[in-house]
């Protein structure tokens, strides 16, 4: 490895480290020392579930009160079945008080046999010291407050210790007939569920105590839970974080030390099955973590993550080998690309490990393991998406040279130069266009071609006669051909003239019907075929007439995109995709592969891949030599667009043995980007089902608010940074290649997003079906009605306003209280950003002005088509 790159390798990994080392220092808290009081505790470990009706072990209990014994006081239980009559026994064991609870829900068969317990082990073990009929049985509407006193005053007459029941601190409030029921007040202060920020919400606890003492001044008060989740959504202004937990306990405890408070701290161990029904916050109010592990220390700084050393260790050991082949084959790039791409792959590396760590810490049931495991597999795509997002950017920002750069010819042609046979398909096109193609035609400077109309299955003889007729004028270079019912589409079109083809002929160029063609285009290009391994030349499709009307302004600087900065790209490694226009075929080597390919409906693309396949060469040369017309309507860019994309998931299904990384027909750098150059639209298909799954789990959220919570930050936060990154990505490229505006990189962007729908149906549907039917773009039409504008981005405007709905909705029914309802509803309208662009675009193809700014006057070339042909 050259020392240039073994610095960055050393840079990239030390700024990795620094990061984690930055967002991981530790946070300086008021210490503790000591014996807890008390703490909360539920038997039940990570394999168990009591709404599953599984029941607590001996063996497990024995192992938590080991655990607990020495570090706590007392215990406090809240039910005696399912295993957790045990509890006191064996807490006794270890010298421990317990403070014993019956689980009480109003309904006899459960609270009989409850209290029946309860008495049965204040009686039989001497450290039962208290007893609680009920856990915020009157906060749920489980029991009325005449029957927690009648509860009450049954349990009293058969034990000899205070008997009371839990409850929120507004229930002693607001109920003094219950406060005169009981011995003693058992009062929850839980302020992270009230949502005070945690800054505050010791004071705030005191508060309630102290209201409390006040009113109620001959009451002993047992604060029977208090505490903090490490993890959890918003709450207005409560975060549940690791450091958080650890302010709160700390400074609590030292408060409750000082005023001599009775107290569980809500609770011993993180409890996973809570979350069923208090979702993540009602994991994670552990002391210990669900595997029996110290969440933080009680003395010293606290950190958010523990133990992140092994983290970040794991993340620079999981990015290395990447890194190191990156920046061992990528020695052309010149000292940034190597930084930033470095970074990037590290970055991706530590997501992914802090990803699956937060869900290996969570104890998570099964069904949410499969939950995470297909939100992890997404976001996998995602990075996989920006890391090839962010390859390209590298290459086009920081690359020395190019190494396959091909100049035009300027000499002139000698009089027995190549042959060349142009074939020109064209289907229900308008006459004066056609005509207009073949006057072009006429005029290139260029001794020896032939030029081969072919009109394949127009029905109207208005349509195809005055073609016909008008290349009788033009001379014998110009020949016509009318097809009736021609199977095939345009391939066999072409193939047809391929067979009308003069026999001398060596090379046969195609174009589309709509394209005026320079004069120079085939001296400038056929000497490049004196190398026998050049299979075809490709030239740009650029567009004419776009200037004065925004919606193809957009289009004609998205389609400029791809030819001056992915075909660019692509040409580096002899992978460009063919295009049906503007391009020219050896033809002996179009006869070696087969012909054009009948069953595919981007045949041109299919085509090329094939030369490839069979060891030829492509030379794209980036300057324009012809023009055509971009779609007259946004429905006819929507159809281009599906038409190219459904044909990319013929060719991949067709091709994926050559693809696939034993197959020696393609080298590397081919198969790369065939195969990633076509990933973000996959991840437009994914986008439709996020869309709809966005929806679904928004409703859910809603109506079911017990089975669904909000999905983690650690999926939210880098989803929209992954949309951020490509938004950023996209403007650098065209600062860097395409020479426009800012408008029109920003309109550009805009006409590109609104594609966003077609193409994930056309992805779907490719992977579902094959053999859909070839469906060409119009030219030339009438400018839409305003309705039409509707009916042209229907499907995104009911997904625009679905997920907008939603996104609303879901601010209302919990953003007054929880700040993860208005990142997920950030998120909802992120995803519904590409249907608004859909409908944007429609709206300005039926207002068209000249609007998004000047281009420079060298832009004036624009480029169609990220995809292939017509």
């Amino acid at each position: 490895m050259r020392k240039s790159a073994f610095a960055v390798l050393i840079l990239v990994i030390l700024g990795n480290i620094a990061f984690w080392a930055l967002w991981n220092r530790p946070v300086d808290e008021r210490s503790w020392a000591g014996a807890i009081t008390g703490v909360a505790y539920t038997p039940f470990h990570s394999d168990k579930s009591p709404s599953k009706g599984d029941k607590a072990s001996a063996d497990d209990i024995e192992k938590d009160m080991d655990a607990l014994e020495g570090a706590v006081k007392a215990v406090r239980t809240y039910s005696t079945t399912d295993g957790s009559e045990m509890v006191a026994a064996i807490a006794g064991k270890h010298g421990l008080p317990v403070t014993a609870g019956a689980w009480t829900t109003g309904k006899p068969e459960i609270d009989e046999p409850e209290l029946a317990g309860l008495i049965k082990l204040a009686r039989a073990n001497s450290n039962v010291r208290r007893v609680l009929v009920g856990n915020e049985a009157i906060l749920r509407a489980d029991l009325t407050v005449p029957q927690a006193i009648d509860y009450i005053k049954r349990v009293k007459k058969k034990v000899n210790v205070p008997v009371s029941i839990a409850e929120p601190w507004h229930v002693w409030l607001k109920n003094p007939e219950l406060v005169a029921a009981v011995d003693f007040l058992a009062v929850h202060l839980l302020p992270y569920w009230e949502g005070v920020p945690v800054d505050q919400s010791v004071d705030y606890a005191m508060f309630r105590y102290n209201e409390l003492k006040q009113k109620y001044p001959n009451k002993h008060i047992l604060i029977g839970e208090i505490g903090w989740p490490a993890d959890g959504p918003w709450r207005r202004g409560a975060e549940a974080s690791q450091v958080n937990q650890a302010k709160f306990i700390r400074n609590f405890l030292n408060v409750a030390a000082q005023n001599k408070l009775d107290y569980f701290i809500m609770e011993a161990f993180d409890q996973p099955w809570k979350r069923e029904i208090e979702g993540t916050a009602g994991t994670s109010w552990g002391l210990w973590d669900y595997q029996r592990n110290p969440k933080f220390p009680m003395i010293g700084g606290v950190q958010e993550i523990r133990n992140w050393e092994i983290k970040c260790a794991t993340a620079v050991a999981l990015g290395f080998l990447p890194l190191v082949f990156f920046l061992w084959r990528r020695g052309d790039l010149r000292i940034g690309g190597q930084i930033f791409y470095g970074a990037l792959i590290q970055a991706v590396a530590s997501v992914l490990v802090f990803t699956v760590s937060a869900a290996s810490a969570a104890g998570l049931a099964l069904t949410t393991e499969i939950a995470w495991g297909l939100l992890i597999f997404c976001q996998l795509v995602l990075f996989a998406v920006m890391l090839i997002d962010g390859m390209e950017l590298t290459e086009v920002v920081w690359q020395h040279k190019f190494k396959r750069k091909f100049i035009p010819c300027s000499a002139a042609p000698l009089p027995n130069a190549a042959k060349v046979s142009i074939h020109v398909p064209c289907y229900n096109e308008p006459p004066h266009m056609v005509m207009q193609t073949l006057d072009a035609l006429a005029r290139l400077d260029y001794p020896n071609y032939e030029v081969l109309l072919l009109d394949n299955n127009t029905k109207d003889p208005a349509v195809w006669r005055p073609i016909e007729e008008y290349c009788k004028t033009l001379g014998p270079k110009f020949r016509f051909f009318h097809l009736d019912n021609w199977p095939g589409f345009k391939a066999g079109a072409l193939n047809f003239g391929l067979a009308q083809t003069a026999p001398d002929a060596e090379h046969i160029a195609v174009i589309d019907s709509d394209y005026q063609v320079h004069p120079d285009w085939l001296k400038a290009t056929i000497p490049h075929f004196n190398r026998p391994e050049v299979g075809f030349v490709q030239s740009p499709q650029d567009y004419r007439e776009w200037e004065h009307d925004l919606f193809q302004r957009m289009t004609n600087w998205e389609y400029a995109g791809f030819f001056h900065i992915g075909m660019i790209q692509r040409n580096e490694r002899n992978a460009i995709i063919q295009h049906g226009t503007m391009t020219i075929i050896r033809k002996t080597a179009l006869e070696k592969v087969g012909r054009w390919g009948e069953w595919c409906i981007t045949e041109d693309a299919d085509l090329g891949l094939r030369l490839f396949e069979h060891g030829y060469e492509a030379v794209y040369m980036p300057e324009s030599y012809g023009k055509g017309l971009v779609p007259d309507s946004f429905s006819a860019y929507k159809t281009q667009r599906f038409r190219w994309a459904y044909g990319a998931v013929q060719i991949l299904k067709h091709h994926w043995r050559q693809l696939s990384p034993g197959a020696k027909e393609l080298t590397t750098g081919q198969k790369y980007h065939f195969i990633t150059g076509w990933l973000p639209w996959f991840a437009d298909a994914a986008h439709m089902v996020f869309g709809i799954a966005g929806i679904l789990w928004s409703i859910g959220l809603m109506a079911f608010p017990k089975y669904f919570e909000f999905p983690p930050n650690v999926f939210m936060i880098p989803t929209l940074s992954v949309f951020a990154f490509k938004v950023g990505a996209s403007l650098w490229l065209y600062e860097a290649r395409v020479k426009c505006g800012f408008w029109d990189k920003v309109g550009a962007a805009v006409a590109g997003m609104a594609l966003t729908h077609t193409v994930g149906r056309a992805m779907w549907l490719g992977i579902f079906t094959s053999g859909r039917p070839f469906v060409r773009t119009p030219k030339c039409e009438n400018q839409p009605a305003l309705m039409q504008a509707f009916l042209m981005a229907r499907e995104e405007l009911v997904l625009l306003v679905s997920l907008w709905g939603a996104a609303l909705a879901i601010v209302m029914v919990f953003g007054h209280e929880n700040r993860d309802a208005f990142m997920w509803s950030g998120l909802l309208v992120v995803q519904s950003l590409p249907y608004l662009a859909a409908f944007i675009t429609a709206l300005i193809n039926v207002f068209p002005t000249i609007g998004f700014g000047k281009s420079k006057p060298e832009a004036a070339n624009g480029a169609v088509g990220a995809g292939a042909g017509d």
